[in-house]
């Protein structure tokens, strides 16, 4: 693994604390657990979906949550024990059902929009909302001599 010295960044910067614990969080990610597996997706031009395995948990097990420009999600079944539980033995467990917190760092303006659980799939829907104050605009180009203020049509006129 590489090693980088940031610290001449840290020392020149102001207002970049987010960029900076997204880069030291990236150096730690080799070891990162890969449980439970995901997938992303872009399913529209502004539009994403995060898909995480969460087999054998239910909708009460599951949480989804957001905070300050991060999507949390988190599971954690409770045992089985008690008068409701079925009597029987596991003899081999492969279907993992160990609690987890995935988290996923989103960029400024995307927001959920809904989750659902479907064949065992959590399925997080995500949408890109520009404001339009940040979208591009196109400026008129005027002609030398002309009024630089902006006309308004009359409705009677535009009509």
């Amino acid at each position: 693994m590489r090693q980088f010295d940031l610290s001449p960044l840290y020392r020149s910067t102001v207002g970049f604390d987010r960029l900076f614990n997204m880069l030291d969080q990236a150096a730690g990610y080799e070891s990162a657990p890969s449980y439970p597996p995901y997938d992303i997706e872009r399913t529209g031009e502004d539009s994403y979906r995060i898909s995480i395995a969460v087999a054998g948990f239910g909708e009460k097990d599951l949480s989804v949550e957001t905070r300050e420009n991060t999507l949390s999600v988190r599971g954690s079944r409770a045992a089985q024990t008690g008068e409701g539980a079925p009597a029987t033995e596991v003899l081999y467990r492969g279907i993992a059902s160990r609690s987890f917190e995935r988290r996923f760092q989103l960029a400024e303006h995307v927001h959920v929009t809904k989750a659902g659980l479907e064949n065992g799939l959590l399925h997080v829907d995500l949408v890109r909302e520009i404001p339009e104050a940040r979208k591009p605009r196109q400026i008129p180009i005027g002609v030398e001599g002309a009024s630089a203020q902006p006309q308004v049509v009359s409705p009677q006129k535009a009509a």
